[in-house]
């Protein structure tokens, strides 16, 4: 493997459509989980409105991961493989650092994690496939301490609200790719 920046790679036909036919279904399956969560965050703790928690999201110190590379205006395979792989690792981090957020929404909480997980092992796997994987896998950097149960499902709230967008971005990126 040559050393340096990999070369960006061709049109997006050099990924099978099992793979990106996968992907729009992982996509589908956790925005439904996001939105579950949501919904039961607002229908148990009054938690409906994630704009009205966005400075307290900038006070905790939830971060947001860029998905620009992937828009159809700008797309670059690599580049897009590579930031949708580290921002559904970011959100694996947010979601694990959201643990113990409420005995009810333990199951939908774990459900969403490992969803996300899944669908970032099947990026990382095909970018291996293409050749285009990093030397070592991303680690996780700081995540917000969430110092009260408030703090927790506030975090909660805003964490799937993020995750919302980042996925309706991959989507639209992920279906451009997979037009014939």
């Amino acid at each position: 493997m040559a050393y340096g920046k990999p070369t960006p790679l061709g049109p997006a036909r050099s990924l099978p459509q099992s793979f990106l036919l996968k992907c729009l279904e992982q996509v589908r399956k956790i925005q439904a989980d996001g939105a579950e969560l949501q919904e039961r965050l607002c229908a148990t703790h009054k938690l409906c409105h994630p704009e009205e928690l966005v400075l307290l999201g900038h006070s905790l110190g939830i971060p947001q991961a860029p998905l620009s590379s992937c828009s159809s205006q700008s797309l670059q395979l690599t580049s897009c493989l590579d930031q949708l792989h580290g921002g559904l690792f970011l959100y694996q981090g947010l979601l694990q650092a959201l643990a113990g957020i409420s005995p009810e929404l333990a199951p939908t909480l774990d459900t969403l994690q490992l969803d996300v997980t899944d669908f970032a092992t099947n990026i990382w796997l095909q970018m291996e496939d293409l050749g285009v994987a990093p030397a070592v896998q991303p680690t996780q950097g700081t995540m917000p301490t969430f110092t009260s149960a408030f703090q927790r499902r506030a975090g909660g709230v805003l964490v799937a609200s993020q995750l919302q967008r980042f996925l309706g971005l991959a989507y639209r990126g992920l279906r451009y790719l997979a037009e014939p």
